[in-house]
């Protein structure tokens, strides 16, 4: 594990923290390397229900290491330069990442507690939830740097926000606040900077309380719907509901529903 990624696990919840503050968490090889381990590894981990994906320092992502490309133009070095078949490859390899976080079989929570822009926007996205403080500073910034994005922020947005609104904030690269993209459906919660890490702790551990299988299917449900027919749909729903009706939680859950209590799922 690299220093530039710190992991913790906590009732059922697995923490990755990107851990660059000194570069809001710009990502540099060595974390994105960690992060694709880390994220790859949890998602087959059945201890744990729930992952969430945040940053230190009082920021969430930066994006791409700017200050990084703008040396790597100025270097000067190019004695074996990499042909753009290999620069897209390696680009296209790294961006698995935002496709594990957003088809892994348990709940994926971003806690933005501050700037999330660029390539780290994106990967807040492609999370199943977001949580942001308030005042938390987002922004799409690839305009700002004359490029289009990555990391499948375009395929996410305009589910979010609409089709118009996804170009307007990739087009301009405005700057809005955590409220502000809680109230155009960016991001699920918001909370002031005295509850912020209270009440992010909390609703993780909440995601972890549910029935994990259950929603492992219901991520397979959404995210088909997205992109498949209505039979696609009907298909997956009628297996994955026949799959579920075998778990132990769904006994739970019928058991509890009938002495009048709350279930306690354990993710089986």
């Amino acid at each position: 594990m690299s220093e530039d990624l710190i992991e913790t696990f906590e009732n059922g919840v697995c923490t990755l923290t990107m851990n660059r503050p000194e570069a809001r968490n710009a990502m540099s090889g060595p974390m994105m390397t960690a992060l694709h381990e880390a994220v790859s590894r949890v998602a087959a981990d059945r201890n744990v229900r729930a992952l969430v994906l945040t940053g230190a320092g009082g920021a969430f992502c930066a994006g791409g290491d700017v200050k990084g490309f703008a040396s790597d133009a100025g270097s000067g070095n190019k004695s074996e330069p990499l042909s753009l078949e290999e620069r897209v490859q390696g680009l296209r390899s790294g961006m698995e990442l935002s496709r594990t976080l957003h088809e892994m079989p348990k709940p994926t929570l971003a806690v933005i507690p501050g700037p999330a822009a660029g390539a780290g926007l994106s990967l807040a996205l492609a999370c199943d939830l977001r949580f942001a403080l308030d005042t938390a500073k987002i922004t799409t910034a690839f305009s700002k740097i004359g490029v289009p994005g990555d990391y499948g922020g375009s395929y996410f947005l305009p589910y979010l926000v609409g089709a118009a609104k996804a170009r307007e904030l990739y087009f301009t690269a405005d700057i809005i606040s955590g409220q502000q993209a809680f109230e155009l459906g960016l991001v699920n919660k918001v909370a002031g900077a005295s509850t912020f890490e209270a009440e992010a702790k909390a609703y993780a551990e909440h995601l972890a309380s549910l029935a994990t299988t259950a929603i492992g299917y219901m991520k397979k449900n959404l995210n088909a719907a997205q992109n498949g027919s209505l039979s696609d749909v009907f298909d997956l729903e009628a297996m994955h509901m026949m799959r579920c009706f075998m778990t132990e939680d769904h006994r739970e859950a019928v058991q509890a529903f009938v002495k009048k209590e709350a279930p306690v799922f354990k993710g089986k």
